[in-house]
């Protein structure tokens, strides 16, 4: 399925000049100028479809067609929404669903309408069900160390000989190291990819295949012995992954605006609460500021020794420590050049 150009050009849903101020908060900004120093560099890395960035991290299909126009025609998703969102919006060349599925009868109808699709299996169920869906590509999803999906590498074979049994094309595998991304050190992170793509390639050499997919933004320039890297992360960024040496830059923040200050200008709160940050990473953080708490609409902060703590309805910058859920709760994305909003795109493919 050829990708179409998303209406406006590169900044789609264009907006008359603003300034950020003009923004009713909580509003989700995206340093444009980062964002595409993000995609330049990955892309220098991991060009083309060596590439195959993970749509959970943005859900927008706007950013999506960016991605293809730097050369990455094939992306992965979390979910059938984000993968009928895609085909959608005519980005269907190549698209993986990373994860299991129990009914692929959606999947099955993108299939006919002429998106190629991808999915990850990793037990009998799992193969009969994609099978049974119309769908008729799969990757065996591995286990190589992280307590979530994945067959025992032992198993990878056998699965694989079933898909082929059940008519599915096996297109090789996939084996996700998410227990090793947040590790400081870079020494030990790169041998722990080591040994989960060790795990990984020898189940490869039982199931065959032209791909062996994995990887994520932490392991970005760790990992040689993938075909594609299933990164989302570098593009946006979040203060989890901004603790590790990483050459990419932050791009999103969610900006809010003082509501109160408390007597003797000990603590202000901001508008930016649980309902507008993923915050299973942590608390968010705002630059020349403790944060106390966030509760469901509030940020309780405080300045540091050297700071003033900003008064009643001035703006604040905060900085998610997740940005995949954080992108979620919002419906459009503010694109951004310094303090002028220079585009909008919408969070199309936001929710479950």
């Amino acid at each position: 399925m050829p990708a179409r150009t998303a209406p406006g050009g590169p900044l789609a849903h264009n907006v008359d000049r603003m300034h950020v101020d003009g923004l009713p908060t909580p509003a989700l900004l995206v340093d444009l100028d980062a964002l595409d120093a993000n995609v330049a560099r990955m892309a220098a890395r991991h060009p083309g479809r060596a590439l195959r960035p993970h749509v959970k991290a943005f859900k927008t299909t706007a950013l999506a067609q960016r991605l293809v126009d730097a050369g990455h025609p094939g992306f992965c998703c979390a979910t059938i929404r984000e993968m009928e969102g895609m085909a959608a919006a005519g980005l269907g060349d190549d698209l993986l669903l990373a994860n299991e599925v129990l009914d692929a009868r959606r999947l099955g109808a993108l299939v006919e309408r002429g998106a190629r699709v991808t999915v990850a299996v990793d037990s009998d169920v799992t193969v009969d069900a994609v099978a049974g869906g119309g769908v008729r590509e799969v990757l065996i999803d591995v286990n190589v160390g992280l307590p979530r999906c994945g067959c025992d590498p032992a198993d990878a074979g056998r699965l694989a000989d079933r898909a082929r049994a059940r008519g599915l094309e096996v297109r090789g595998v996939m084996g996700y190291e998410g227990h090793l991304m947040g590790i400081v050190d870079r020494v030990e992170r790169a041998a722990g990819v080591e040994a989960a793509m060790t795990a990984l390639v020898t189940a490869h050499a039982d199931v065959g295949g032209d791909v062996i997919s994995g990887g994520g933004t932490g392991s970005w320039d760790l990992n040689p012995w993938i075909t594609e890297l299933q990164a989302g992360s570098y593009l946006l960024m979040d203060t989890y992954y901004d603790r590790l040496d990483l050459p990419f830059a932050q791009a999103l923040i969610v900006l809010g605006t003082v509501i109160s200050v408390a007597p003797g200008r000990k603590w202000a709160v901001a508008d930016v609460g649980l309902k507008a940050l993923g915050m299973d990473h942590g608390d968010p953080t705002v630059a020349g500021a403790k944060v106390w708490f966030c509760s469901d609409e509030h940020l309780t902060f405080s300045a540091s020794p050297d700071v003033e703590l900003p008064g009643i309805g001035d703006r604040v910058r905060v900085v998610p420590a997740h940005v995949d859920p954080t992108v979620a709760k919002h419906e459009r994305m503010h694109l951004v050049r310094g303090d002028e909003v220079v585009g909008t795109w919408p969070v199309d493919l936001r929710h479950w």
